[in-house]
């Protein structure tokens, strides 16, 4: 079964298009306070109900952990040894997704490092201490334990749409695949985490931002010196 058409945002003017309105989106979405209100859809003042559920800790949160770590693993060995649709990208443009899915992990593990956002369980209002303070405002402490934001679990799935830049001059379909793929399982995941009161939605919004921006600034550079290779490459001598 294929995936219907889907506008590739290919050419550099349209990748910003898109960075640029999916970036304004979000900070419409920071403003209109639907974080809370979406916390307490499955949150109230003894907490998150389904904080613990099997489906939502273990097999969406626990079980899966590592898994991130075993797909890049796979990636940077696929560079030297490609299976399935790999064989047929470049071998820098297989770096370039390995390279891609790496970066976007580090990048969304170490903001949270220095997050001073607390998640929505350790709100007063859901039987926790801190108070609710914008993960923009920097500097201003919660009064909880922070590290909050972005939403690293749901990073899982986002960190590898690095997969649909590497494709999308080779193999168009596959590009697809990728996008919707790792959008799909970052949602889910991050789905997760919101029903268990570990993250706002913006958390996980903005982690697919971070991750697509990670990807698209790899793309850019790995265009780029494909362009200069190819500058400096000799031009044939008609007859030899």
């Amino acid at each position: 079964m294929s995936l219907p058409p889907l506008s590739l945002p290919a050419s550099p003017s349209r990748l910003f298009f898109w960075t640029l309105s999916s970036f304004l989106l979000l900070l419409l979405w920071d403003y209109s306070g639907l974080d809370l209100a979406m916390a307490h859809w499955f949150g109230s003042a003894s907490g998150f109900a389904l904080e613990s559920h099997w489906l939502w800790r273990n097999v969406l949160h626990d079980d899966i952990r590592l898994w991130p770590w075993v797909l890049e693993l796979g990636l940077l060995i696929a560079i030297f040894l490609p299976v399935g649709a790999l064989k047929q990208l470049p071998m820098v443009r297989r770096a370039q997704l390995a390279l891609t899915t790496l970066a976007a992990l580090l990048a969304i593990s170490t903001i949270k490092l220095y997050s001073h956002t607390s998640c929505p369980w350790d709100l007063q209002e859901f039987g926790g201490v801190a108070t609710y303070v914008s993960h923009w405002s920097w500097g201003l402490r919660d009064g909880g334990t922070g590290g909050c934001f972005p939403a690293g679990h749901a990073s899982a799935g986002f960190a590898f749409i690095g997969g649909f830049f590497a494709f999308r001059q080779v193999l168009p379909a596959t590009a697809r695949r990728w996008l919707v793929g790792a959008m799909a399982v970052g949602l889910v995941f991050g789905l997760a985490q919101q029903i268990r009161g570990a993250h706002y939605m913006s958390h996980t919004l903005w982690t697919a931002w971070l991750c697509w921006t990670v990807a698209a600034g790899v793309d850019a550079c790995v265009s780029q010196l494909i362009a200069r290779t190819r500058s400096r490459a000799p031009v044939p001598v008609p007859g030899f």
